[in-house]
C-alpha cells in the first residue's frame, strides 16, 4: 500500500495511505455522514464530479455486492474515509472496498483526520482538491486545482445521461405509463415505480417537452442528477412544456428543475446535505421525516411564485425540502424517499404519484 495525498484548494493538505486504484482524482469534496449504503453512494450518479468524505470512521466491513449498486458503475471521483476494511465480513459479499475502487479505477486514501476535514468544510464550505497516489509535488498539484471547473455553473447531466429510449423492463398492459428524464435516475427509483405497477420509460435529458408527450405518459418523473441545476436550460424548457398536461413528480435535481421551470431561484448551499438521518417536516402533515439527501443546492424561497405550495422543510436549517402547484398535478421533494439503505418515512411520495396518474 503506497502513500496519498489530498490537496484542497484553500491550501490545506492531507496526507495518507493510498487504497484502490492507484491513480489521481479531481473534483468538489464534499462529506457524507451515512454510517451505511457506502456503494450505493459511491453509484449515485448525483456525485458526479465530486470526491466523497465519508464521516463515519471505519468503511468497508460488509464489503460489497454487485445488488447494491444505484447505476452501472462507480459515479463518485474519489473516496476519502478514516479506516478501510481489509476485511469484508458479511454473506453477500464479492470483495472488499478497496479491490471495488481498483477495479473501477478509482482513488481512495486513508488514515487522514476525517473529521478535522469535514469541519473545514462544514466552515469554510463545499470546495474543489485534488487527490493523488501518483503525484506528490504541492507546485504541480495547486496548478491542476486551478484546472477544476467549479461546480456553480456546471452542466454534468450530459455525462450521466443516456443517448435513446429505454424500456426499464417490458410493460405490461394496464399499467401506467411513466416516462423518466434520465438525468442520473438511482435504479431503486425505478425499482420501487416498478413494484407499484407501473411501465417506466427512460428518456435521454435533452428531450423537448413535445417528444416527451409523443410518448404518451401518464405521468413525469424528474429524477435526481449531478451539478447545477441552473445549467440544465434544456430541461427547464421541456418541463414548462408539460407543466399542467401530464403529472409530474420530481426528487433531487427533479425538485430543483421544477423550481426552475415555474419561475423560483436557485442557490448554493455552503456545504450540502449528504447523509440518511436528515429530519424534514411535513407541513402538510404536522409530522417530521428522517430522511436521505444528497444536494449542493436549493431553491431561494423568497423568490417561489404564489401558485407554488411550499410542502416540506429541512429542520437543521430551514431550505426548502418540498413544494406542488396549486394549479397543476406537479410535486416534488429534495431528497431521495427511495432511500436503500436507508429510512423509509417517505415512501408514501411514491404512492401519491401512483394515484395522482390514475386519477388523471
Amino acid at each position: 500500500m503506497g502513500k496519498a495525498v489530498l490537496l484542497l484548494k484553500n491550501g490545506e493538505m492531507f496526507r495518507g495511505r493510498n487504497f484502490g486504484f492507484q491513480g489521481e482524482a479531481k473534483g468538489e469534496v464534499v462529506f457524507n455522514t451515512s454510517m451505511t449504503g457506502y456503494q450505493e453512494i459511491l453509484t449515485d450518479p448525483s456525485y458526479k464530479g465530486q470526491i466523497i468524505t465519508m464521516t463515519y470512521p471505519l468503511i468497508g466491513n460488509y464489503g460489497v455486492n454487485p445488488d447494491n449498486t444505484e447505476s452501472e458503475k462507480i459515479q463518485a471521483a474519489g473516496l476519502i474515509v478514516r479506516e478501510a476494511s481489509r476485511s469484508d465480513s458479511n454473506w453477500s459479499s464479492r470483495g472488499t472496498i478497496g479491490d471495488y475502487l481498483e477495479k473501477n479505477g478509482i482513488v481512495g486514501i486513508e488514515g487522514i483526520d476525517t473529521r478535522k476535514l469535514t469541519r473545514i468544510i462544514r466552515i469554510t464550505g463545499a470546495m474543489n482538491g485534488i487527490l493523488s497516489a501518483v503525484d506528490f509535488d504541492i507546485g504541480s498539484l495547486n496548478k491542476k486545482i486551478l484546472s477544476i471547473p467549479d461546480m456553480s455553473g456546471l452542466d454534468l447531466v450530459p455525462e450521466v445521461s443516456i443517448e435513446k429510449p429505454a424500456r426499464w423492463k417490458d410493460f405490461i398492459s394496464g399499467r401506467p405509463h411513466i416516462v423518466a428524464v434520465q438525468t442520473g435516475v438511482k435504479h431503486n427509483i425505478m425499482r420501487i415505480f416498478d413494484s407499484l405497477g407501473a411501465n417506466i420509460t427512460l428518456i435521454p435529458a435533452i428531450y423537448s417537452d413535445r417528444q416527451i408527450l409523443d410518448l404518451k405518459p401518464d405521468g413525469v418523473f424528474l429524477a435526481n442528477g449531478p451539478g447545477d441545476p441552473r445549467e440544465v436550460k434544456y430541461a427547464i424548457s421541456a418541463i414548462k412544456g408539460i407543466l399542467g398536461r401530464v403529472p409530474i413528480f420530481g426528487i433531487c435535481l427533479g425538485h430543483q428543475l421544477l423550481g426552475l421551470a415555474s419561475g423560483a431561484g436557485i442557490y448554493k448551499l455552503r456545504f450540502g446535505h449528504r447523509g440518511a438521518n436528515q429530519p424534514v417536516k411535513n407541513l402538510i402533515k404536522g409530522s417530521v421525516e428522517i430522511t436521505s439527501q444528497n444536494h449542493g443546492f436549493s431553491i431561494v424561497e423568497k423568490s417561489i411564485p404564489s401558485d407554488i405550495e411550499i410542502t416540506h422543510v429541512n429542520l437543521n436549517d430551514r431550505t426548502i425540502e418540498g413544494i406542488r402547484h396549486k394549479k397543476f398535478k406537479a410535486f416534488s421533494v429534495q431528497y431521495h424517499p427511495e432511500a436503500s439503505p436507508g429510512p423509509h418515512d417517505s415512501r408514501y411520495l411514491f404512492d401519491d404519484f401512483i394515484s395522482m396518474m390514475k386519477s388523471s
